[in-house]
């Protein structure tokens, strides 16, 4: 699966991805202690969605687009807030012409004692999120390994914080990466916030990743999955999913609220289905 993110920027996968960052991050705010973000894998940081790549797939007119002004009940709609002030701060004219990907979220949300570790490979990437970053003292770019990160970087000096792992699924082996750095970073820092993207294209990878994880050892780990469409006979992105390690006690909860306000607006083929799963309790 080829995944480079500006063709697929403000899809419904990013919506839902972004949703639970905002959630995740809304509760660490909850306390006046300073955490941190670190993502392991932060892209350019702002996407043009008028651009050649975006206009090719029109994958966010699907996520995103739909949206943008649509009307929620009270409670989804509260839940929902930071998310979409977060992609208006940027579209100040109206509609969304811009999309932000995780680290200009993240930086939306952060308080002035906050921090954020924005880690890329790709060197035109990382240049990118550099001029975008340029001269903010509270968030450092670092052009690396994301995987390496997660040896490296981990404990943050704070003690709390999250840890986004949102590789491109660019290369097979992605799954068991994912598995491996995973336990490699708990080891180092138990205490943190993990938030694990993965599509849902190949069910069998999905399956053996799920049987992984519940045999790490690891504890608390909630996986969320949420559908568009069954699973088709040609390969296509069908959903996405999530796996939180560590979720705050009110994840579970809001995640039922807003879920299937999402759902209803996002699916596109039934049977679909968004489910919220443990893998691992305490």
């Amino acid at each position: 699966m080829n995944y480079r993110h500006a063709y697929h920027a403000g899809n419904f996968a990013d919506v839902v991805k972004h949703v639970v960052l905002t959630r995740l991050l809304e509760y660490l705010k909850q306390k006046d202690k300073a955490f941190r973000v670190i993502d392991t894998h932060a892209g350019i940081g702002r996407y043009d969605l008028s651009s050649v790549e975006a206009q090719k797939t029109g994958e966010w007119q699907g996520g995103i687009g739909r949206l943008i002004d649509a009307s929620f009940d009270a409670s989804a709609a509260a839940l929902l807030a930071p998310y979409l002030e977060a992609v208006r701060s940027i579209n100040p004219d109206g509609g969304v012409k811009r999309y932000p990907g995780s680290p200009l979220i993240a930086r939306h949300l952060m308080r002035k004692q906050d921090r954020l570790s924005a880690i890329e490979l790709h060197p035109k990437d990382a240049a990118r999120l550099r001029t975008e970053f340029g001269g903010d003292f509270q968030t450092r770019v670092m052009e690396l390994d994301g995987w390496l990160a997660l040896g490296a970087h981990l404990p943050p000096k704070e003690r709390r914080g999250l840890v986004l792992i949102d590789p491109p699924f660019e290369e097979a082996g992605e799954f068991d990466r994912l598995v491996d750095g995973l336990e490699r970073a708990h080891k180092r820092w138990p205490g943190g916030i993990y938030a694990l993207w993965y599509p849902i294209k190949d069910r069998r990878a999905i399956i053996a990743f799920r049987k992984a994880l519940r045999q790490s050892g690891i504890p608390k780990l909630l996986d969320i999955e949420f559908e568009i469409r069954p699973s088709s006979t040609e390969p296509s992105l069908d959903g996405s999913g999530m796996v939180v390690v560590n979720p705050p006690f009110t994840l579970e909860g809001e995640l039922r609220t807003v879920l299937p306000a999402l759902h209803r607006l996002l699916a596109v083929e039934k049977p679909a289905h968004w489910s919220l799963d443990w893998l691992a309790g305490e």
